[in-house]
């Protein structure tokens, strides 16, 4: 059973790659989702472009396991050699878009919870959702399914992990600052030019570190990717606008690093663009974690960002591919990594189950 499902997993992430799924324009990949369900005669239920499905013996009185992956993609770079929306097989890389991230898990996912539909006396119920928006973080993907589904005690996300445990994630804030100064033309002296105000700020943020470290997820990583100022040459502008990007450890919260930029940093104003995105962990001794551990996957903090970030219970990240290949050019998974992520997430799931 497990090599027919691996093989007709493989299949549909083929189809997968050749159908683009660009963030909020997955309606073809969320169609060729439902045809797996009924290739494999498990009712479904689709709420935008997310799919989604509950076990055969599904039971209110046990707890719920999600397992999560998602079906859009980014679009593809310059840096393209292959076409990216051709499903190509070479020394046993399959290249395409959202072949790693995560079309991958995603089809491994499918398949192991196939493996487990129909089986009675689970411990935990399942519930599987195919889900849209996440490479966008946008408003019609799992978070808004969490009020859709039944509700979910412990989820595995699947990502790109080499099949490691990720047992914490990091969060995201995302901040717009302002530097002020005062306008002028070039020509003129000018003690308060907003653009070399702002290099004190720089050094600032380049400096500044946050007290709190954690075991699993290291220092908040706090960096400027983005500055803009003035209009023209000769003109000295008023302000220097600023992107902040802050990846949050599981020590602080996102309306923690609000409170703590607000007060301290040196910029005339620093607003959040959003706070929903938080760090994500599960404990170490959680069923879950000890499973994986007892059949040889390693731990590890994840600086990376995914749907855990909407969840509010325990979740693991864990899923065949490679982060590194992600939103890269020429994305490829490894056809072994598919075939050994089904073996691994069912047999993880049979010790738990």
């Amino acid at each position: 059973m497990i090599s027919t499902l691996t093989e007709q997993a493989i299949s549909l992430l083929k189809q997968l790659i050749e159908t683009p799924s660009f963030s909020s324009e997955e309606d073809q990949t969320a169609q060729l989702i439902e045809q797996w369900f009924q290739l494999h005669n498990i009712p479904y239920q689709r709420t935008k472009n997310n799919v989604w499905a509950i076990n055969k013996h599904f039971d209110e009185t046990k707890p719920t396991l999600l397992l999560n992956s998602h079906h859009d993609t980014v679009k593809p770079n310059n840096g393209y050699t292959k076409d990216p929306f051709k499903a190509i097989i070479e020394e046993g890389k399959l290249y395409g878009l959202g072949s790693n991230d995560a079309g991958g898990c995603l089809v491994s996912l499918l398949a192991t919870f196939a493996y487990f539909y129909e089986q009675k006396k689970l411990k935990y119920n399942l519930v599987i959702v195919a889900s849209a928006e996440e490479e966008s973080s946008g408003d019609n993907g799992l978070n808004s399914m969490l009020s859709v589904i039944p509700k979910v005690d412990v989820a595995i996300v699947g990502e790109p992990t080499l099949m490691h445990l990720a047992v914490a994630e990091k969060g995201l804030v995302v901040f717009d600052a302002v530097v002020k100064g005062t306008p002028s033309h070039a020509a003129h002296p000018n003690d308060d030019n907003a653009i070399y105000n702002t290099i004190s700020v720089l050094e600032w943020f380049k400096n500044y570190e946050f007290e709190k470290k954690s075991k699993a997820l290291g220092d908040v990583k706090m960096t400027v990717t983005q500055i803009n100022a003035g209009k023209q040459h000769n003109a000295v502008p008023a302000n220097v606008d600023l992107v902040v990007d802050v990846r949050v450890n599981d020590k602080y919260s996102n309306q923690d690093i609000v409170d703590i930029l607000q007060k301290e940093s040196p910029c005339d104003s620093i607003i959040p663009r959003s706070i929903k995105l938080n760090s994500s962990s599960i404990p170490i001794d959680h069923p879950l974690v000890k499973a994986g551990i007892e059949i040889g996957r390693n731990t590890y903090g994840s600086p990376t960002l995914s749907d855990q970030a909407v969840l509010s219970c325990p979740s693991l990240k864990l899923g065949p591919g490679d982060s590194k290949r992600s939103h890269s050019a020429d994305e490829f998974i490894y056809i072994n990594e598919i075939e050994e992520g089904i073996k691994i997430y069912i047999e993880l799931l049979e010790k738990v189950l």
